[in-house]
C-alpha cells in the first residue's frame, strides 16, 4: 500500500510542520546528501550521527530537487522551503524504522531473517542465487544489516511483485535485534555462527546469543534452520522451544539431518545427506524423505567458512522438499550448488607471486572469522613456510593482553612460521610481549620495521599502518609460501593482496560502478513522474558484465531489463536477479525457457504470435500455467522486425479471438533516427503512428499496456514521447549519439593492458606479420602489448589505426594486431617500461573517437571485448 507523506505524522508520531504543495506517496528513503537520484517521492530522513547530522544538508537537498522531509530539529526558517514537506519527530532513526515496520506489513509472502557472528552477506546471497529460478527475491543489498541497513533494505520489498524476502540482521549491543525484528517480522530464518564479533557490547556470550535469537521469537515464525555442532546455540534454541532444523557434521544430538563430508582433489566436497536421529518428525516425515537418504551432492568449495555456508543453504533446500509446489529434483539441487559463484567478502584462493600461495580473506576480522581462516590455511598441504598478515582484530570486547593472547595461541596452533601484524594495537603487544621475554629486534634501526622472533621457527614483523607496510613489501621476499592475508576491512588489504598475486592475463576492463549509477541517475532525472525505466543489459551488458550491472541496476531500482535472447535471461535468473525481464528476440525453441524463468517476450510477427498461441494451449494443457505476458513490437519506419500498420487488422482479429491466452504487458517501436536532429521531423511521423497502432489495440484488448518507445537519445530529444516507459541502452554506459550530451555522461568502461616487453629497433626494421610494420629511417623503441584481437581489439587498428596511452601519451599502433599481441611504438614515451599500463579506451581515449578512426560505431568497440577478458568492478 502507498503511503502518502500527509499520513507520516500520525504514523511516526510527529508533527506536521509544513505542509507539500502535493500529497504525493512515499516513494524512496533517502538518508545520504551525496547520493540523490530519484527526487519525485523521495523522502530525505536527517539522521544524526557521532561525526555527522544530517541537518546540515535540507537547503542543500532542496536545491537538489528534494522536497519532504522528516527531521527531528526544524531548520532555522522555513520560508526557504517553499512548497516542501517537513515533519517533525523526536528520533529520525526511530521515525525511519516505523516506516520500514509499516511498509513490512502489507507483505504477505516468507521472509527469511538470517543472522549471526561470520557469514551473513554469504549465506544471503548464495540463498538468493539457489532459490531465483522460482522466486522474486527481495534481499538486502550489500551487507546491510544495521540500525540503518535493515530498513532500507525492507523497504525495498514489493508486495506486488516479490514472492521472498531474505534480509540479514547484525546487532553491536544490547536491544537492537529487538527493533531489527519489528521491521524483518521474519518467517523464517538461519543462524550462521556465534563468534567473538561485537563482544564489547554485551556482559557474556550467552547475553549476545538471547540478543541475536530474540529475531526469531515473534509471532508468525515458523522455522529455524541452524547447526546443532554449536552446542550453546543449540542449548538456547531448544530452551526457547523455538520452531527448528537442526543439522549437524558431528552426530550432534537433536539434528534432523547429517551430513558426511569428504574433500576431493579437484578442490570441491562431497556432501552425503543422511536423517538424523529427528527425522521422523513434522519437519522431515520419514516416508517423503526415503528417497532423500544417502543422497549425495557436490558444493563446489573445499575452504571450511564456503562448506559451512553452504550446508545452511542446502538444508533449506532440503526443507523445501516437503512441498510439492517447490521440491526440485536431486539434480537439480546438484546443478544450482554447482552455479554458485564467489562473494568478494568471503575468502578466496589466488595464485602469488614467486611461487606463492594466496589465501585472500580481507573482508573483516574477528577471533572466529580468524580461527576459520588459519583453520584453511593448516589445511594447504603445499610445501614451504606458512604466513600469516594479520592486522588489528576488531569489536573483539577482549583487553589488548587477553585478544592476542588468544591470537598467538591460534597462530602457533596452526603451524604458521611468519606472521606480519599491522596496526597501532597489534605492534604495541607484540611489543610489550617481546619486550617481556626480552628478545631484541633483527632490525631495530627501522621503528616500522621490526624483525622479533619469538623461537627458531617463527618470526614477526610488524608496522603501524597498511601504508608501511606496503612502501616496504617486496614479493621477492616471499618465496613458495602459502600467505593467509586477513584483516579488518577498513585497513584495505586488497592493496597487499594486489601487491602479492600473480599477474593473470595483462588485459582488463574496468567498470566503473560509481560512474554507471551516475549515468543512471542523469537519465532518471530526465523522465516524467510515474515514467518507468527498462534498461538494456544485452549482450553481456554492453561489453561490462551481465550480472554486475543487472545486480546493480536492481539495487538501483530499475523497473524492467531487456536481453537479446532467453539464455541470457536465464542466466541472469540463475545469479538471483528477479527484477521482470524482456527477451527481444526469442525464438520457438525458447518458449518453454521464457515460462520456467518468468522471462517476457517480444512479439514481432503474425507468425511468432501464432507459434506463441500454441505454446499456450501446450502450457495449458500440460497444467503448467500460461506463458509470461508479451510485449507486441510495432514497426513504424525501422523496417527491421515488427508489425507493420498494414497487418494491424488480422493482429487486432488474433488478440481479440484470444485474449486470455496471449496477456500484453507492453506496446512497444523502435525509432531510427532519435538522435539525429535531421530526422525529427520522421521520427514525429513514427510517433504519431505509434499512437495511433496502439490505441487500436488497446482497444481490443480492452485494458492499457506499458508503452514504450523511446531510446536513450530519445529520452532526452523527445520527453513528450517517454509515455509509460522508456528503454536505456548504451547511455547508461556513458556513451550516447550527439557530442552535445557528453559532458553530462560518465565513462563507465576502461579497457587497460601492460607492456609484456619493448625492444629498440634500428632503422630499416620491419615488424609484425607481413612486415606490415613498415620500415623507417630512424631508431625506434617498439613495445609488445598483451591484448589481440582475440581480445576483441579490432584489427582495423593495425598500422597505425589505432593508438593507446602510455604514462598520459599516445603510442601509435605498428604493423598488424595480432590474436593476442599488438605492438606500439614508445619512442616518444622514454619512461615507458614493461609491466607498464597502456589504456586501450577509456579517459582521455574515449570510444567515439577510436571507433571514429576506423569507421565503427561505440557499440561495436564495448561489445567486442572478449569475455577471456577479466572484468574489475570498481567503487570509488
Amino acid at each position: 500500500m502507498l503511503i502518502p507523506f500527509s499520513a507520516l505524522p500520525p504514523l511516526l508520531g510527529g508533527t506536521l510542520l509544513l505542509a507539500p504543495a502535493a500529497d504525493v506517496p512515499v516513494a524512496t528513503l533517502l538518508l545520504d546528501s551525496r547520493r540523490v537520484s530519484l527526487t519525485a517521492g523521495a523522502v530525505f530522513f536527517a539522521l544524526r550521527g557521532p561525526n555527522h547530522d544530517g541537518h546540515h544538508h535540507l537547503a542543500a537537498l532542496y536545491a537538489k530537487g528534494i522536497r519532504l522531509f522528516v527531521v527531528a530539529y526544524p531548520p532555522a526558517s522555513l520560508e526557504a522551503f517553499a512548497g516542501a514537506g517537513f515533519v517533525l519527530v523526536p528520533d529520525t532513526l526511530v521515525a525511519l524504522q516505523t516506516l520500514a515496520a509499516r511498509h513490512r506489513i502489507d507483505f504477505t509472502g516468507p521472509v527469511w531473517a538470517i543472522t549471526g557472528s561470520n557469514g551473513k552477506t554469504i549465506v544471503k546471497e548464495w540463498l538468493a542465487q539457489l532459490l531465483a529460478p522460482d522466486e522474486d527475491i527481495c534481499r538486502s543489498p550489500k551487507s546491510y544489516n544495521s540500525q540503518v541497513g535493515v530498513p532500507l533494505s525492507v523497504w525495498e520489498l514489493a508486495p506486488g511483485r516479490h514472492t521472498l524476502g531474505i534480509f540479514e540482521a547484525g546487532i553491536s549491543e544490547r536491544g537492537e535485534m529487538e527493533r531489527l525484528a519489528a521491521i524483518i517480522r521474519p518467517t523464517h530464518g538461519i543462524f550462521t555462527t556465534l563468534g567473538t564479533a561485537h563482544d564489547a557490547g554485551f556482559s557474556s556470550e550467552n547475553e549476545k546469543l538471547s540478543e541475536k535469537l530474540c529475531l526469531f521469537e515473534g509471532p508468525g515464525f515458523e522455522l529455524l534452520v541452524y547447526c546443532a555442532d554449536q552446542l550453546a546455540v543449540a542449548a538456547a534454541v531448544q530452551a526457547r522451544a523455538l520452531p527448528a532444523l537442526a543439522w549437524t557434521r558431528h552426530d550432534a544430538p537433536g539434528a534432523s539431518l547429517r551430513f558426511r563430508l569428504k574433500a576431493t582433489t579437484a578442490g570441491t566436497t562431497t556432501v552425503r545427506v543422511r536423517l538424523g536421529d529427528t527425522a521422523a518428525t513434522a519437519h522431515f516425515p520419514a516416508e517423503h524423505l526415503a528417497g532423500q537418504a544417502a543422497a549425495r551432492f557436490t558444493l563446489p568449495f573445499a575452504d571450511e567458512p564456503s562448506v559451512e555456508n553452504a550446508l545452511h543453504c542446502l538444508a533449506v533446500l532440503l526443507w523445501r522438499q516437503l512441498d510439492p509446489t517447490k521440491a526440485l529434483a536431486p539434480a537439480e539441487i546438484q546443478r544450482r550448488l554447482l552455479r554458485l559463484h564467489p562473494v568478494a567478502m568471503r575468502l578466496e584462493m589466488k595464485a602469488g607471486r614467486h611461487g606463492c600461495y594466496l589465501l585472500d580473506d580481507t573482508y573483516n576480522n574477528d577471533l572466529a572469522g580468524l580461527s576459520l581462516a588459519l583453520d584453511a590455511l593448516s589445511r594447504q598441504a603445499r610445501p614451504g613456510g606458512r604466513t600469516l598478515i594479520l592486522s588489528d582484530v576488531l569489536e573483539s570486547g577482549l583487553s589488548g593482553a587477553e585478544l592476542y593472547a588468544r591470537v598467538a595461541a591460534l597462530v602457533r596452533a596452526h603451524g604458521v612460521t611468519r606472521l606480519i601484524g599491522v596496526g597501532e594495537e597489534l605492534s604495541q603487544e607484540l611489543k610489550i610481549k617481546n619486550d617481556e621475554l626480552k628478545i631484541d629486534s633483527v632490525n631495530a634501526e627501522a621503528a616500522d620495521n621490526r624483525f622479533l622472533i619469538f623461537n627458531s621457527s617463527f618470526l614477526i614483523q610488524t608496522y603501524p599502518t597498511t601504508e608501511a607496510l606496503l612502501s616496504k613489501l617486496r614479493p621477492g621476499d616471499f618465496q613458495n609460501e602459502t600467505i593467509l592475508i586477513k584483516g579488518a576491512r577498513r585497513f584495505g588489504f586488497e592493496r597487499v593482496v594486489v601487491a602479492l598475486q600473480q599477474p593473470q592475463h595483462g588485459t582488463v576492463l574496468e567498470v566503473n560502478l560509481d560512474a554507471l549509477t551516475h549515468n543512471l541517475h542523469y537519465y532518471r532525472q530526465q523522465l516524467r513522474p510515474g515514467t518507468k525505466l527498462m534498461v538494456m543489459v544485452k549482450a553481456f551488458a554492453y561489453g561490462s558484465g551481465s550480472y554486475e550491472v543487472a545486480s546493480l541496476l536492481e539495487f538501483q531500482r530499475a523497473d524492467y531489463l531487456a536481453v537479446a535472447y532467453a539464455d541470457e535471461g536465464q542466466q541472469l535468473r540463475d545469479n538471483g536477479i528477479s527484477l521482470p525481464i524482456m527477451v527481444l528476440n526469442p525464438g520457438p525453441d525458447s518458449f518453454g525457457q521464457l515460462r520456467r524463468y518468468r522471462l517476457e517476450p517480444e512479439i514481432y510477427s503474425l507468425e511468432r504470435l501464432h507459434d506463441y498461441l500454441q505454446a499456450a494451449r501446450e502450457a495449458a494443457q500440460d497444467e503448467a500455467g500460461f506463458l509470461p505476458p508479451l510485449h507486441l513490437k510495432l514497426d513504424t519506419g525501422m523496417r527491421r522486425l515488427g508489425f507493420d500498420e498494414e497487418e494491424l487488422p488480422a493482429l487486432l482479429a488474433l488478440l481479440a479471438t484470444h485474449r486470455a491466452a496471449l496477456p500484453v504487458a507492453g506496446i512497444m517501436t523502435h525509432l531510427a533516427a532519435a538522435d539525429d536532429p535531421a530526422h525529427d521531423d520522421f521520427t514525429r511521423g513514427q510517433l504519431a503512428t505509434f499512437r495511433r497502432m496502439a490505441a487500436a489495440i488497446e482497444e481490443v484488448l480492452g485494458y492499457s499496456a506499458s508503452k514504450h518507445v523511446l531510446n536513450s537519445a530519445g529520452i532526452r530529444r523527445f520527453p513528450e514521447a517517454q509515455l509509460d516507459m522508456v528503454r536505456l541502452g548504451v547511455g547508461l554506459y556513458g556513451v550516447e549519439a550527439g557530442a552535445e550530451n557528453a559532458a553530462n555522461l560518465r565513462a563507465v568502461s576502461t579497457l587497460k593492458t601492460t607492456i609484456s616487453q619493448i625492444k629498440t629497433l634500428p632503422p630499416g626494421t620491419t615488424v609484425g606479420y607481413g612486415r606490415r610494420g613498415a620500415a623507417t629511417t630512424h631508431e625506434r623503441r617498439v613495445a609488445t602489448l598483451a591484448i589481440g584481437y582475440a581480445d576483441g581489439y579490432d584489427r582495423r587498428f593495425s598500422s597505425g589505426g589505432g593508438v593507446v596511452l602510455l604514462h598520459g601519451r599516445r603510442a601509435p599502433v605498428v604493423g598488424s594486431v595480432c590474436m593476442d599481441m599488438v605492438m606500439v611504438d614508445v619512442t616518444d614515451v622514454p619512461e615507458a617500461r614493461p609491466g607498464d599500463v597502456a589504456i586501450v579506451f577509456g579517459e582521455g581515449l574515449p570510444t567515439t573517437e577510436l571507433a571514429a578512426r576506423i569507421g565503427t560505431i561505440p557499440y561495436e568497440l564495448l561489445t567486442n571485448v572478449s569475455e577471456r577478458v577479466k572484468r574489475v568492478f570498481v567503487s570509488e
